[in-house]
């Protein structure tokens, strides 16, 4: 059932059925599976997130903190080394059993399309009102039958990160090795440098593809080890320039299934000028409101864009499905490239 009347100009609303969850994740089906696995010709593999404890502290993103474990507990008992003959003393097992506090979005992740949605006049009525990826609802706009419903939904509505969980997120990765081509430092990517990225890279880039992006940044991550100097940070890597229309229709046309990317944000989120405009984040209003496009930020790229580079190519078979949980907006995920 359509659940707009208007949708947004370059939007792909209702092309993938009004029901859609999955936008261009749709692309990413048997053939493109195949097409992945074609590119596994030695069968070594690199695992692309960083140890979930990184970026350290809450420098990144103030509303997020890393991963606090703990033991299970029952009782007065914590389930860490725990003699079970403290429960029966004929027994000989030591049980050690953990738990996590995590913000699903602290580490190497994906964005859900629930992630980011707008103020959008989709009933045509002159009023906006929240709306997400294919016209979904924000939760705290429907009217439910009790609370217990409300709580368990995604914030937006039937958005949430188990649907790419169900779907698989594998296929035919490519990388776009900006830090090659530009080197560390912070380079704004429009389209022009964009363009001039894939042509000296040798890269072609088809609908269905999983687009991966090293800049460079979690390398730094990695080498602050736990203490990220936020000064240092807006001054390394290339981000795109979701302010640049070229750039976005150039998203748009390629047909690339996700973008995926070593950085904070993927975009550039330390414009001067964004009070003045209506997006704080143009990007992802393009990719994740509009297109149903995921991102994926803070992958670790360094060995794998080594081994290419040394061999010649840049695709790959890509698996990197998220936590099945849900109504989460976000999810961890241990991305696993094999070439």
């Amino acid at each position: 059932m359509q659940r707009w009347k208007q949708r947004p100009e370059g939007s792909n609303w209702g092309d993938y059925g009004d029901d859609d969850q999955l936008g261009r994740v749709n692309l990413i089906r048997q053939p493109q599976v195949l097409k992945g696995m074609h590119e596994v010709k030695v069968g070594e593999t690199f695992c692309l997130s960083l140890p979930l404890d990184l970026p350290g502290g809450n420098v990144l993103n103030p509303r997020r903190y890393p991963p606090a474990l703990s033991p299970t507990s029952l009782g007065n008992d914590h389930y860490l080394n725990f003699p079970l003959a403290n429960v029966h003393p004929l027994w000989e097992d030591v049980i050690s059993d953990d738990q996590v506090t995590l913000s699903l979005q602290y580490s190497t992740q994906w964005d859900s399309l629930a992630h980011v949605g707008a103020l959008f006049d989709a009933d045509g009525d002159g009023k906006t009102e929240r709306r997400y990826y294919n016209g979904y609802r924000a939760v705290a706009d429907i009217q439910h039958d009790n609370k217990e419903e409300r709580h368990n939904r995604s914030r937006a509505e039937r958005l949430g990160i188990e649907n790419m969980a169900r779907h698989g997120m594998q296929g035919r990765g490519v990388l776009v090795d900006l830090a090659r081509v530009f080197g560390t430092g912070r380079t704004l990517i429009d389209l022009d440098a964009w363009q001039f990225a894939l042509r000296e890279l040798d890269v072609t880039l088809e609908p269905g593809d999983m687009l991966v992006i090293r800049t460079g940044f979690a390398e730094a991550l990695v080498e602050m080890e736990g203490t990220p100097d936020a000064a240092s940070l807006r001054q390394t890597g290339a981000v795109l320039d979701g302010r640049d229309p070229g750039l976005l229709e150039w998203i748009t046309d390629s047909g690339v299934a996700t973008i995926c990317a070593d950085n904070y944000a993927v975009e550039n989120i330390d414009d001067e000028s964004a009070e003045a405009c209506c997006l704080k984040l143009p990007l992802h209003h393009h990719c994740l409101f509009k297109l149903g496009l995921p991102l994926a930020e803070l992958w670790y790229l360094r060995e794998l864009s080594d081994w290419l580079y040394r061999h010649a190519r840049n695709r790959f078979l890509l698996t990197a499905p998220p936590l099945h949980l849900p109504g989460a907006i976000g999810s961890p995920v241990t991305p696993i490239a094999t070439v």
